[in-house]
């Protein structure tokens, strides 16, 4: 049993609020325990330049966590003049790996930001972020094809992403903050809906880890993430 009473194999209280923003083209809330990112999409008519005259869009991220996110007040990075390298690290997957299910001549010549805003955080942030991000972006795009804008559904399956580790010789799913930050091996994993792996980060922390211990690690996060992906699927359609 872990500190806060779950099993090895068990995510975190998963829940996904669809549609939280008024304004945002696509918007979610999602919740992983204590958790909390706000992800929201906004939609521009142009492209950057290096697509110019391509018929085809873009999907780019970014990714911020609020000063009260954490136990003590952390400043803005904005106020700091620059951001930190774990800041363009993480907006850097979430763009990856959302880019890794669009249908970019599908979504038209134009641009999807995507904000992933951090309100509370307890660990898996970049993880949360992700399987927030797909659900905004997928409501924004519905909300497109509802007006008429676009054909259909440019994304080409579902995406979540978790983290799983190895904590007091145990794999586990789902690393909360405690259990992150004294874990022997940390690793986050995204995946599509059919399982197919979009980028692992592994990291032997306090020792290093074996191809078997891998393979248990990506056996856990596919359970995780399926859990993940089922819940999307009430939440949206790709249809």
């Amino acid at each position: 049993m872990r500190s806060d009473g779950r099993n090895q194999d068990q995510l975190r209280a998963l829940v996904i609020e669809p549609a939280p923003n008024r304004y945002a083209e696509g918007s979610a809330l999602v919740k992983m325990g204590f958790t909390h990112v706000l992800a929201t999409v906004s939609m521009e008519e142009k492209v950057p330049p290096f697509l110019k005259d391509q018929g085809r869009g873009w999907v780019t991220a970014e990714y911020g966590m609020l000063p009260r996110s954490t136990h003590e007040r952390s400043p803005r990075e904005a106020a700091r003049g620059k951001q930190s390298g774990r800041t363009q690290e993480i907006q850097r997957l979430i763009g990856r790996s959302l880019r890794s299910v669009v249908d970019f001549e599908g979504m038209g010549v134009r641009t999807a930001t995507v904000d992933c805003d951090v309100i509370q955080a307890d660990g898996g942030t970049r993880c949360a972020s992700i399987g927030g991000a797909f659900v905004a972006l997928a409501l924004a795009f519905t909300n497109l094809k509802k007006a008429g804008i676009i054909g259909g559904i440019p994304l080409k399956d579902y995406l979540g992403a978790v983290s799983v580790g190895i904590v007091e010789g145990e794999p586990c799913l789902d690393l909360c903050y405690t259990e992150d930050s004294t874990a022997d091996v940390d690793m986050n994993v995204v995946m599509t809906g059919r399982g197919e792996l979009v980028e692992v980060q592994g990291t032997a922390e306090h020792r290093s880890f074996s191809r078997k211990d891998m393979d248990r690690l990506l056996d856990l996060a596919w359970k995780g993430i399926s859990e993940i992906v089922d819940l999307q699927r009430r939440l949206v359609s790709l249809g």
